[in-house]
């Protein structure tokens, strides 16, 4: 266990900080009266066994008038803070950590008001991509890396990238095995698998497209209503990330660029964006036993850190090879009938909304890297866990939560260890760490092959009627995997 003597504020207290805490106490010895949580909408049930062990609780929301003041009380030198709210400028809170010697952690990239300026804004300008290089001109103005600040570290993202690491891993050991490879290239594989370079592993291997896919089966015995939003994890974070622009890692394998796609004029140009919402922009892809499914393209910082770290560039700087990477998302089902009444409404939000806790009956989530165009033509890695499993390890949680939860712990450790590192995405950390940490609270950790490829099933209701826009000689173009071609 580790031992930790300063003091440690959560910033939100919703449902996945509400699992994260007592995960983070059964690793990291810190005296409750060194934590403090700061929510401005308490729930006092969920609240009540924590300020009974002596954690502190602070009535607050920290806005651009009052971060510094509001931080201020609660943190110092070597302290750390958890940010698991919303709507938080990142670039802002990183900087103040940054100048106050506090580690800082999140498991997104957000502004104070994401809608604010999106009416009528160029679709590149509303991208994680866009976040993600402000953060880098902020980043090359400090003299020094400074306090460790580990960004966008949840389930995903999070830990789809060390997924995808150990994916990259288990595909090379068994192309080798199987003699897939020869020669001069075999002895490469073996020698970028011992190294560590994922991203030149990657090229070798020949992976195209890498999927987030996500399969949510957990049911209620509660019914949605009408007029109610209802998930498994944050209504409004759903919503927000939904209903702006679908983005994705651009591949150097793809021949053309979708309908309504935009590139990005500055930085390493890495990513694409679609002037559609990542809600209604659907794809094929596959989930573990044997499981085709309909997922949706929701913007998530996986498509551009998996991105940026396997793509491989020659000595001018050029970029040869990087894959396709998105999200493939299948929610559980009161979501998606959610979803439908947010379209139905112009996507108004819902007067009410719900996160699905101790009504669920039975279900997982099966999360995972889905890493395709190699050899073995698919492969999977990642985590099914049942509600069962969850309930088990930390009482009143769901499948959803936990996965994000012991990310964030996992994470928050490797911080302690590694104080002064400056800022990390989930990639530039260590995957056989954090998985060691997250493992046990998974359920079921799957790495397989799949022979699945989104044409293998593919069939035209209407053939000679219609010319379905796809690419039968290569199954790894987008155009394969998109379902629908309209806004």
């Amino acid at each position: 266990m580790l031992h930790f003597h300063k003091r440690i504020l959560f910033v939100g207290f919703g449902a996945v900080a509400r699992c994260t805490l007592p995960i983070l106490l059964e690793h990291v010895k810190v005296s409750p009266q060194d934590i403090t949580i700061l929510e401005f909408q308490p729930d006092e049930a969920a609240l009540r066994p924590w300020t009974e062990r002596g954690v502190n609780f602070v009535r607050g929301k920290v806005e651009p008038g009052n971060l510094a003041t509001i931080l201020g009380k609660h943190l110092a030198a070597g302290d750390i803070l958890i940010d698991l709210a919303w709507n938080i400028d990142c670039c802002e809170i990183v900087q103040w950590c940054h100048d106050h010697g506090v580690n800082y952690l999140n498991t997104s990239v957000e502004l104070w008001d994401p809608y604010e300026h999106s009416k009528n804004a160029h679709p590149t300008h509303l991208t994680l991509y866009w976040r993600h290089m402000n953060l880098r001109r902020m980043i090359a103005g400090w003299k020094t890396p400074g306090p460790t600040a580990v960004l966008e570290h949840g389930a995903n993202p999070g830990l789809i990238s060390h997924f995808t690491k150990r994916a990259l891993l288990d595909i090379a050991t068994a192309c080798l095995e199987e003699k897939k490879f020869a020669g001069e290239q075999a002895e490469r594989i073996a020698q970028h698998a011992t190294s560590r370079a994922f991203n030149h592993l990657a090229h070798e291997l020949g992976v195209k497209v890498i999927h987030c896919s996500e399969r949510d089966t957990q049911i209620s015995d509660r019914p949605k209503e009408v007029d109610e939003f209802v998930n498994t994890w944050s209504v409004e974070g759903f919503r927000e990330e939904g209903t702006t622009t679908a983005e994705m890692g651009w591949g150097t394998h793809e021949k053309e660029l979708p309908r309504f796609a935009y590139e990005h004029a500055d930085g390493p140009r890495s990513q694409i964006c679609l002037a559609r919402m990542g809600i209604n922009t659907q794809v094929v892809s596959w989930v573990p036993p044997n499981h085709t499914i309909v997922g949706m393209v929701v913007r998530h910082g996986e498509a551009f850190s998996i991105t940026e770290k396997l793509s491989v560039r020659d000595a001018a700087g050029k970029t040869v090879y990087r894959p396709t990477v998105h999200y493939a998302y299948c929610p559980c089902d009161a979501a998606i009938a959610s979803l439908w009444e947010l379209r139905g409404n112009d996507y108004r939000l819902q007067p009410k909304i719900r996160i699905m806790t101790d009504e669920i009956t039975s279900g997982a989530d099966i999360l995972g890297a889905l890493v395709m165009g190699h050899p073995l033509t698919s492969w999977w890695c990642g985590t099914d866990l049942s509600i069962e499993e969850s309930r088990r390890l930390v009482p009143g949680q769901n499948a959803t939560t936990m996965q994000v939860a012991c990310s964030v712990v996992a994470a928050t450790m490797w911080m302690i260890e590694n104080p002064d590192q400056g800022v990390k995405l989930p990639d530039d950390l260590p995957h056989d760490y954090v998985l060691s940490i997250a493992k046990p609270y998974l359920g079921k950790f799957v790495s397989v092959p799949s022979d699945w490829t989104p044409l293998r099933h593919y069939s035209n209701a209407f053939h000679g009627y219609n010319r379905p826009a796809i690419d039968p000689a290569d199954p790894w173009q987008f155009k394969n995997f998109l379902l629908t071609d309209g806004d």
